[in-house]
């Protein structure tokens, strides 16, 4: 009985399954059954308005899934491109700190030593001893310890 009504009255069929890929959309919320579920929809409407054959309302389901697929890459892509891409050393506080000048607290011993940075304390090298009250540049990140050189202001 409830085959032969959805096969007399399609549009039911095509909103029937438009509203449970909506609602599990709502439950996964990835974004993959939205499109499929707004083209059922849409499908289901004009199935109800303009009569038509099974066939064809397939085949209608299947463009505007894909139209309103590509539609969104397409925003999404705009989108994107628009956007300030993310600073690449965001989680990285060591290349955060390339090109920063700081003061030595400690002299340096045989190029190697601790300088502080704020509320922290890291280790440095350097080509030669420094003393301490020193102005430096660090000029890169060796693992954990800062590569400085003495600056001439």
């Amino acid at each position: 009985m409830i085959a032969a009504l959805l096969l007399e009255h399609t549009h039911l069929a095509w909103l029937v399954l438009g509203g449970l890929l909506l609602a599990a959309e709502m439950l996964g919320g990835n974004g993959y059954l939205l499109w499929s579920g707004v083209a059922a929809v849409v499908t289901g409407l004009l199935a109800w308005v303009i009569p038509f054959g099974w066939e064809w309302q397939g085949v209608l389901f299947a463009v505007l899934t894909m139209l309103a697929a590509w539609l969104w890459w397409q925003w999404l892509s705009r989108r994107v491109k628009q956007q300030k891409p993310a600073d690449a050393s965001l989680n990285l506080r060591g290349q955060q700190l390339i090109g920063r000048r700081f003061q030595l607290d400690n002299a340096l011993v045989n190029g190697r030593g601790h300088m502080r940075v704020g509320d922290s304390s890291w280790p440095v090298s350097a080509d030669d001893d420094l003393a301490a009250g020193t102005r430096v540049e660090v000029t890169a990140v060796e693992g954990i310890t800062l590569r400085i050189k003495a600056v001439n202001e």
